[in-house]
């Protein structure tokens, strides 16, 4: 992912991002948001691009994220019979209740570091505990069995720098030590990212915010082969 790819498949993807837009538009305010508009739209962006067949989703609380995700595998399955499958976890089920089942679908509630996660994992999405040591778990416990997964991290920037102490700060000195490029739309981080793609939705006519917030502090990478 960078930002060529991104204005890309905002342009590939046009008019299907404008019918999930709507879709999504009319779950509020029955469901509360987490992510932001941008990043949101990047993670359907990528699924529909990458088509994985098991994408796991470490986090929903109320499945504004879930329901994003479901959209991109939805949308893969036109004219095919099977088009991925999602596994969700968290701790908490306030998903069920916002959530409709889906076929595709499948929550486990409970803490997913105890959990029986699948061998393969064609896309990886991380939103949970933004604790330093919850990013350790992960940087041992996942990316070292995935082999070239790609990956979505929420809350990474919402400055300049991650927070110290903090998963960002886990995550971005494990990404740079290891030289593994990523690609944030935060408007704190990476401004002109930001500006560009706004210009981009602009042109599209998918510039209408769906919720207020701006921050965008999400990171997508790629794990080393």
């Amino acid at each position: 992912m960078d930002l060529t790819t991104a204005i890309e498949l905002y342009r590939k993807y046009a008019d299907d991002l404008a019918a999930v837009r709507e879709q999504q538009r009319r779950r509020l305010p029955g469901i509360r948001a987490q992510l932001d508009d941008i990043e949101a739209e990047l993670t359907y962006l990528r699924l529909r691009e990458l088509r994985p067949a098991t994408v796991v989703e470490i986090g929903t609380f109320h499945g504004w994220s879930t329901t994003w995700l479901l959209s991109a595998l939805r949308d893969n399955a036109k004219g095919i019979q099977h088009s991925g499958r999602l596994l969700s976890y968290d701790v908490v089920d306030h998903v069920l209740r916002s959530v409709p089942a889906d076929e595709r679908w499948t929550f486990t509630q409970g803490d997913v570091r105890k959990a029986q996660l699948p061998a393969e994992i064609d896309y990886l999405f991380l939103d949970a505990a933004h604790s330093a040591s919850f990013a350790r778990w992960y940087i041992a416990e996942l990316f070292s069995r995935l082999n070239n997964t790609p990956v979505s991290v929420h809350d990474v920037f919402h400055g300049r720098r991650p927070m110290p102490f903090s998963e960002g700060a886990v995550l971005v000195r494990w990404l740079n030590e290891r030289k593994i490029d990523f690609f944030t739309p935060s408007a704190k981080r990476a401004p002109e990212t930001f500006a560009e793609l706004l210009a981009v939705k602009r042109e599209l006519g998918l510039d209408q915010p769906l919720r207020p917030s701006r921050d965008n502090p999400m990171v997508f990478f790629d794990l080393p082969r």
